[in-house]
């Protein structure tokens, strides 16, 4: 163990030490069946990453139905099955995985300075119960893919094809791993943090894993139960939300979107993590205000819980109802406002190095602000009433997860692929990735609030021809999007073959995982280090003692020459 310095106190982390498994040297336990929350992290990443092709592929064919009001590439029944398996995958099986299972895995224990996560081999359950979902789920469409949309509400889902009866248990295998998952990250964080890492001088990003792990325990029960009464009432018929046998369907939507509300914050929370880091290292500047991000990420968290009837301002509920539920929909925009501010703060008078990184994270910064500006539109009853259900609704919800879940993940990738290769990925190839994504989704979204405006329902394979124009753009840009991500994954091969060695530390990063070598170690330290104060003030000598530091791996020593960085 690290000699520690007067005053530095052991924190939470337990007695034993050398938490540590055998390094395996078979193929099958090293690279399939791993319990190295390294690999298991990595396999998140591809498997997520082919989900992503897919339903990206499924969005292009929803896109180019759009482009003519008669519809001529599929039929009604088949789009219905499209646009619904889109969104199932893309929340469940690509957002969620990528933010928690893949960049939580391999980022966050070596952040607080631990060799592993709590438990390994729940570690390794978790990962596989992930793709057998993924199969599950998309061997629906054998025998007739569910077809109500990603929410699935009844009565429609009752009567919906047979493969709705696996989403089901599809979506409810993927809801046990992110429980496991939660169970393991919130052991973690409290009980293997390195000493003298406080909660005060954990990472942003572990903060956010923190938050985020307590709702995926919380949440998902709801969600599940939800599914297996569902899947119990299409198979037995047993009533839970069949109204002509005494059931409710407005039941489902209760128990769906307590879970769907705060999962939207499990899929942007980590992100927001990602943006802090990121940040705080290319503006070479502390994170401004850091007690209060991390504290606001709590609050976010606690207050998602208590907004999910903001859903159903249109199913019927009273009306003394609805204002409650709108005033604490507002109300959670403080938290994330004091993010927004604080970020913007950090990167005021910072010395800014403009990496492909950097770009996906100020560009997070814009698309994200303006989901969450729109938001207020659906927050407010009487213009809920007019926006629910149409395209405008689909506009609000992409600026949120793909503007700003998926731009926070290209942030990442960018920003952390060194540290999981050893290469660096083509700055080149990644410029235009990123104004290719940002046109890209601009142009594909924004008219969609207008289309919805207008009137245009969403959900729909045959249109009304006064919308045909706006549909006719957006499509256009979803092809250029669409082009943006295939060559960010040209990039990622091209780059593991030939790319530059990165060395440990090439972006002169001041977290723990930029203080070993790229790719990391089996054993991650070879001592646990001491932690003495935050990571992100530059101005100041690294805060660890007794760390067998990677040679060069200093803010004020780049390891990767062909992109120098300020020193201080």
């Amino acid at each position: 163990m690290a000699t520690l310095a007067p005053g530095v106190k052991t924190g939470p982390y337990h007695a034993v030490l050398d938490h540590i498994h055998p390094e395996p040297t078979s193929f099958i336990r090293k690279y399939i069946f791993s319990i190295d929350h390294k690999i298991i992290g990595i396999q998140y990443m591809i498997t997520a990453g082919l989900f992503f092709i897919i339903a990206g592929l499924l969005a292009e064919i929803i896109r180019t139905q759009l482009l003519s009001p008669t519809g001529a590439v599929v039929s009604a029944a088949t789009f219905n099955q499209i646009y619904s398996m889109h969104g199932t995958t893309m929340v469940w099986f690509v957002v969620i995985p990528l933010l928690t299972g893949a960049f939580g895995n391999f980022v966050m224990p070596l952040q607080i300075g631990a060799r592993d996560v709590a438990f390994p081999w729940l570690n390794l359950v978790s990962y596989w119960i992930f793709p057998v979902a993924g199969v599950l789920l998309f061997s629906s469409f054998l025998i007739g893919a569910p077809d109500a949309g990603w929410t699935e509400y009844p009565p429609i889902s009752l009567q919906g094809p047979p493969g709705t009866s696996m989403w089901c248990i599809a979506v409810f295998l993927v809801g046990i791993s992110s429980t496991l998952t939660g169970i393991n990250f919130t052991v973690t964080i409290l009980k293997m943090r390195a000493p003298g890492m406080t909660f005060t001088r954990m990472p942003l990003f572990v903060w956010a894993q923190f938050a985020t792990s307590p709702m995926l325990l919380i949440a998902t029960t709801a969600l599940n139960g939800a599914l297996a009464a569902l899947f119990l009432e299409r198979q037995f018929g047993i009533p839970f939300y069949n109204p002509a046998h005494g059931g409710s369907p407005v039941l489902w939507q209760h128990m769906f979107w307590f879970y769907s509300h705060p999962a939207v914050y499990i899929m942007i929370l980590p992100a927001f993590g990602f943006i802090s880091e990121i940040l705080s290292t290319f503006s070479r500047k502390p994170v401004f205000g850091y007690k209060m991000i991390a504290f606001s990420t709590v609050a976010i968290a606690l207050l998602s819980f208590a907004v999910w009837a903001h859903h159903m301002f249109t199913s019927g509920m009273v009306p003394w109802l609805q204002l409650p539920f709108m005033i604490i929909t507002m109300f959670i925009a403080i938290p994330t406002g004091i993010k927004i501010f604080s970020w913007m703060a950090t990167l005021w008078g910072g010395s800014i190095r403009w990496t492909t990184a950097m770009l996906f994270a100020t560009g997070f910064l814009i698309t994200f602000t303006f989901g969450g500006l729109t938001g207020f539109f659906l927050a407010a009853v009487p213009a809920d009433y007019h926006e629910h259900g149409s395209y405008f609704v689909v506009a609000h919800l992409h600026y949120v997860l793909f503007g700003g879940s998926m731009m926070g993940l290209f942030a990442a990738i960018y920003y952390w692929f060194p540290k999981m290769c050893g290469r660096m990925m083509s700055e080149k190839l990644g410029l235009w990735h990123f104004w290719l994504v940002f046109i890209g989704f601009n142009g594909t979204f924004i008219p969609l609030h207008w289309l919805g405006l207008l009137g245009m329902p969403r959900r729909v394979a045959i249109y009304d021809p006064q919308y045909q124009f706006w549909n006719v753009v957006a499509s256009s840009f979803s092809y250029i999007m669409t082009f943006a991500i295939l060559l960010m994954f040209i990039n990622i091969l091209v780059s593991l073959r030939s790319g530059k060695k990165s060395g440990p530390n090439p972006w002169g990063a001041r977290t723990l995982e930029w203080m070993i070598s790229s790719p990391p170690p089996y054993y991650n330290f070879k001592k646990i280090p001491a932690v003495l104060a935050t990571p992100y003030d530059f101005g100041n000598p690294l805060p660890y003692i007794g760390l067998d530091a990677a040679p060069g791996a200093t803010e004020a020593t780049p390891t990767h020459t062909s992109h120098p960085v300020p020193t201080y």
